[in-house]
Parts: structure tokens; C-alpha cells; sequence
């Protein structure tokens, strides 16, 4: 439902209030008046440029979180989650607002209307449109902050190697007979072979700093080889039987047809085991896609995108981004990078990576509760 929509179900109370946040001038006992009014004010050409320059950075990213989800009407407890997750890096002096307290200033903005029925109207919604033009502007304004180079002389890209990499993974399941630890982890001499078959090698784990938050088995194996594994186990392709790790009936099938597994759907989980340490995912992916469509250096992306990601644990905003989500995106074929003598590490999207940053938002959709940290 668009803004005029909601306009015109909202009460006189709150038109009231809008206007008055924005100075409308207008009779405030005509509704017909107030909506016009507000109407006229929100839709100038410069209002969402002007909202999105002036408003704090923590209310962008409430905007952003939003503003890429798929959810139709949020509860009082939804926004609230959201509102808190959002607020981070705020000055230890100033004063913070209650969750409550910004809903209620963002429905005197007009960014949320009450839903209109009898079972929605304790609901919140945003409008449509307004999600349309704030999305847009916020675009433009981080494509404004990359800086774009040439081609660099070389470059890595590892298209579809995931989807193999997984079919090399199932066939030495099914050769070896692994046995695992207490932890129900493989053995490091069996991680070593594995990775031998791999496409990509990683460095195995050594003892020491910590691992989790990033899938059942990210405490255990080097990260891309983590995924592969809780795709695996998730999908019960394998199983832990006791102190043996076995392919299972479901994975000898997935052998036996020769076909790889689709890399749409290894990215779709990915998005969903990263979800619960990086909320905003999904929504900086599409963002990612957007400012490099040509080659851009990785410093400017951290200055355009950096402020959206909030720090996990140890992980800080720039480790998040760069080895969490860049280099998770390019061994899932959506980014390529490149060293270049001027501008540093470059990268930038792949076709098969813009095709689905641009669809991102509806994929990353979902949980996985079977996969908690074994940590």
C-alpha cells in the first residue's frame, strides 16, 4: 500500500502529528487538508535526498533493515529488535532513546502507518512507495562513495567450483572411512586429504582464537570448507554415526545421478547460516552488487557499506566484510578479485553475481535452527 493510501486511513491524530513534524502549512482540522498538505511535502523531488543526508546513522540503518524485508507488517517487539540491533557505535554520552520512543518518532515521519483492519491495526507498515524512493536514493548515495579502477592485471574468480567442491566432498565420504573425534570433528589427516581434492585450498585450523557464529562446524574447519560440510550435514548428505563420518542414502543418491548441486541453492544457505551474525546480510549483498558493477577498490566499498555492519565479537565491521562476506561472495562465484599496481585489491561482480545480489532479499529469507554452533 502506497503513502496516499495510508494517508487516508490514518486517523486526524496522527496527520496532525506528521504535519506538525514537518511544518505543513495547513488547516489542522481538515483531514482532506492535512493529507494534501503532507502529500505535497513528501513527494517533492528533494525530500528522500534530504531525509537520507540528514538523518542519523543509526536511523539509516533502521531504514535499511526495513527497507529489505520481505515482512508486510512488523509488531511493537518486531521494530524493537530491530531498533536494537541497529543502535550501535552511538557516543557513550549521548542520550539514547528508547526502542518505544523511535518507533514513535519514526511514525511521526511518516515512515510507519498502523495497519487498517481489525487484526492489524496494533501492526505496523511501511509505505510501498516511500520503500521505493528510500531504496533508490540510498543507492545513489553509497554508489557515490566507491571508487572505480581499471581492470587489474589478474584476477580470481571461482565460478561454479562450490557446487564441485561438494561432489568431491560426498565421493571421499563415501571412499574413506573417517573417523571423528570427540567433537565429532574429522581428524586433521582426513581434513588434509579432503582439502587435497578441493578446487580451493584453505589453511587448516591451528589451536588458538576464536571460531563461531558462522555455522555449526565453523569452530572446527577453515571457512569455506565449514559451509560445505553444514550444507552437507543440513541437507543429510552425511551423517555423524557415532565416531564415524558416513555418506548417507540421500547423498549416495545425490552421487549416483552425477548431478552438482545447484549454486543458487548453496548461496541461499549461506545467506541463512551467516544471518544470525550478520542480520543485514542480504541487504549488503544487494548493496555490494550495486556498487560494483565495474571494477571498484575494496577500501571504498569498506567506506560505502562499513557503516551498515555492526561488529560481531571480535569480528570487526572491515573483517566482516572482507572475509566474511567479499571473499565468502567470491567462492560462491558472485564477485571477482584483482590486485592492481594503483588502486590495491580491486573486485567486482560477476553476471551470475548480479543476477542474484538483484534477487538476494527473497532468498535469504528463512532459518536454519538445526545448525547452532557446536561451540
Amino acid at each position: 500500500m502506497n503513502l496516499a493510501d495510508m494517508l487516508s486511513y490514518a486517523d486526524i491524530g496522527q496527520l496532525t502529528t506528521i504535519a506538525s513534524h514537518y511544518q505543513c502549512q495547513c488547516k489542522r482540522n481538515s483531514k482532506h487538508e492535512l493529507i494534501q498538505s503532507i502529500l505535497v511535502t513528501l513527494n517533492r523531488r528533494e525530500f528522500i535526498a534530504q531525509q537520507v543526508n540528514t538523518v542519523s546513522l543509526q536511523d539509516l540503518r533502521f531504514l535499511n533493515s526495513v527497507l529489505f524485508d520481505s515482512r508486510s507488517f512488523y509488531s511493537v517487539e518486531d521494530l524493537a529488535a530491530v531498533v536494537r540491533q541497529t543502535a550501535f557505535d552511538l557516543p557513550a554520552n549521548e542520550v539514547h532513546e528508547t526502542p518505544r520512543e523511535a518507533i514513535a518518532r519514526y511514525k511521526r515521519s511518516g515512515w510507519l502507518f498502523n495497519g487498517m483492519t481489525s487484526s492489524t491495526k496494533y501492526l505496523f507498515q511501511m509505505p510501498s512507495d516511500l520503500k521505493d524512493r528510500f531504496r533508490a536514493e540510498l543507492g545513489h548515495t553509497l554508489k557515490r562513495k566507491v571508487v572505480k579502477s581499471g581492470e587489474p592485471p589478474v584476477y580470481r574468480e571461482e565460478q561454479d567450483l562450490c557446487a564441485e567442491d561438494l561432489m568431491y566432498m560426498l565421493k571421499y565420504v563415501n571412499q574413506q572411512e573417517i573417523e571423528l573425534n570427540q567433537e565429532f570433528v574429522m581428524y586433521k589427516r582426513y581434513q588434509q586429504q579432503l582439502m587435497d581434492m578441493f578446487h580451493v585450498s584453505e589453511p587448516l585450523l591451528t589451536k588458538g582464537g576464536w571460531r563461531f557464529g558462522y555455522g555449526r562446524s565453523f569452530n572446527a574447519y577453515p571457512n569455506r570448507m565449514a559451509l560445505l560440510y553444514d550444507y552437507a550435514f543440513y541437507h543429510r548428505y552425511i551423517e555423524e554415526n557415532g565416531s564415524r563420518l558416513e555418506l548417507s542414502g540421500k547423498g549416495a543418491e545425490l552421487l549416483e545421478s552425477v548431478t552438482k548441486e545447484s549454486m543458487v541453492q548453496i548461496f541461499r544457505f549461506w545467506l541463512k547460516l551467516y544471518k544470525s551474525a550478520i542480520p543485514n546480510l542480504a541487504s549488503l549483498v544487494y548493496w555490494t552488487g550495486e556498487c560494483a558493477k565495474e571494477w571498484v577498490t575494496a577500501a571504498s566499498l569498506h567506506d560505502a557499506l562499513g557503516w551498515l555492519i555492526k561488529p560481531f565479537y571480535y569480528d570487526t565491521a572491515e573483517s566482516i566484510l572482507n572475509e566474511r562476506i567479499i571473499a565468502m561472495m567470491m567462492h560462491l562465484g558472485l564477485i571477482r578479485i584483482g590486485e592492481s599496481p594503483e588502486s590495491g585489491t580491486v573486485l567486482k561482480m560477476t553476471a551470475f553475481g548480479q543476477k542474484l545480489a538483484s534477487k538476494s532479499l527473497n532468498l535469504g529469507s528463512g532459518e536454519l535452527e538445526p545448525l547452532i554452533d557446536k561451540s
